[in-house]
C-alpha cells in the first residue's frame, strides 16, 4: 500500500500541476473501489453520502464515527483522500484544529473545513471568527508530518444566501489566512463560478451533480476551476435508482429495473480485482 505520506505528495502534486481534475465522492469501501478501479486520481469523502449510508439525515454523524469511516476509505484504496469534516463538528477554532488533528492520524491527506453552523437562527459564522476557525485549523494541517491539504468553505448558497460578494470576501479571507483550496457549494451560474474563480490566486473546488447545473467539465476546466467533485449526489443517484426499483415493485408488480442494474458477474469481478490490489480495512 502506498504511504500516508506519498499519498500526501500526490494530492498536492494534483494542485500544483494546474490542470483540472475530478475528485469523485464514494459514501463506502465499495464504492471507493469503484471509483479508484474507474481510474480517478483522488477522492474525497461525502457527509451526506455516509449519512445516508447509515440511515441518518446529513449532518448528523457525530466526529468519533466519521473519523472511523475516513480510516475506511483512506484504506480502501492507494488513492489520496480529502475528508468532508463539516464544520470541524464544533464552533470554537480549537475544535477546527483537532478534527484536522484526528483526521490526519485516520489516513487522509486532506480535508475541508465550512463556515456553516448548523444553526437555523444563524445559519453562517461571523466572519471573523469563520476566520479564525480557517486559521486554526490550517495551523493543525501544517503540524502534521505530510503536506495536509486544507481545504476552506464559503456555504452561503448552501444556506440560501446567494450573496456572490460576501462568498468571495469569505474565500479570499480564508486563502489569506493560509487554505490551499477554497470552495463555494451551491454555485449555479456561469457568472458566479467565473466570479469566484477571478477573485482567488489558489486552487478552486467547484460543487457539480446538483440539479439545474449543467456545466460540463472541460467548460469548467476553460473557466479556470483546478478541481470539480460531486458531493452526496453519486450516492443520491445509487439511492435514487434503488427508490424507483422499490416503488416499482411496490406499485406495479414488475421487475424492469434489473435491466439497467449492474450484473452481478460484473461486480464480482471488480472487486476481485480490488480484494487482489488492496486488503479490505477491518
Amino acid at each position: 500500500m502506498t504511504t500516508q505520506a506519498e499519498k500526501a505528495r500526490q494530492f498536492q502534486a494534483l494542485h500544483a500541476a494546474h490542470e483540472a481534475f475530478v475528485i469523485p465522492n464514494p459514501w463506502d469501501i465499495g464504492s471507493a473501489r469503484l471509483l479508484a478501479l474507474a481510474g480517478f486520481k483522488a477522492l474525497a469523502t461525502s457527509s451526506a453520502g455516509y449519512a445516508f449510508s447509515r440511515g441518518l439525515p446529513d449532518n448528523a454523524v457525530g466526529r468519533a464515527q466519521m473519523m472511523l469511516h475516513l480510516a475506511d476509505i483512506a484504506g480502501a484504496t492507494d488513492l489520496p483522500v480529502s475528508a468532508d469534516l463539516e464544520n470541524g463538528f464544533g464552533d470554537a477554532p480549537e475544535d477546527c484544529a483537532e478534527t484536522i488533528r484526528q483526521a490526519a492520524q485516520a489516513g487522509v491527506v486532506g480535508g475541508s473545513i465550512e463556515d456553516a453552523t448548523g444553526r437555523a437562527d444563524e445559519p453562517i459564522y461571523a466572519f471573523g471568527a469563520a476566520v479564525e476557525r480557517v486559521r486554526a485549523a490550517v495551523e493543525a494541517a501544517r503540524a502534521q508530518p505530510f503536506p495536509f491539504t486544507l481545504t476552506a468553505r464559503a456555504e452561503n448558497y448552501l444556506v440560501g444566501r446567494p450573496d456572490i460578494e460576501d462568498t468571495i470576501r469569505r474565500l479570499q479571507a480564508y486563502q489569506e489566512a493560509g487554505a490551499d483550496v477554497l470552495y463555494a457549494p451551491g454555485l449555479k451560474t456561469r457568472e458566479e463560478i467565473a466570479a469566484v474563480v477571478d477573485a482567488l490566486e489558489r486552487p478552486v473546488n467547484v460543487l457539480m451533480g446538483l440539479q439545474g447545473v449543467l456545466l460540463s467539465f472541460d467548460e469548467l476546466r476553460a473557466m479556470g476551476v483546478r478541481r470539480v467533485s460531486v458531493g452526496g449526489s453519486l450516492a443520491r443517484a445509487a439511492l435514487g435508482a434503488f427508490l424507483r426499483a422499490a416503488h416499482e415493485i411496490r406499485d406495479h408488480g414488475t421487475f424492469n429495473y434489473a435491466i439497467d442494474a449492474a450484473s452481478g458477474n460484473e461486480l464480482n469481478q471488480l472487486f476481485s480485482t480490488a480484494a487482489e490490489k488492496w486488503e479490505t480495512p477491518r
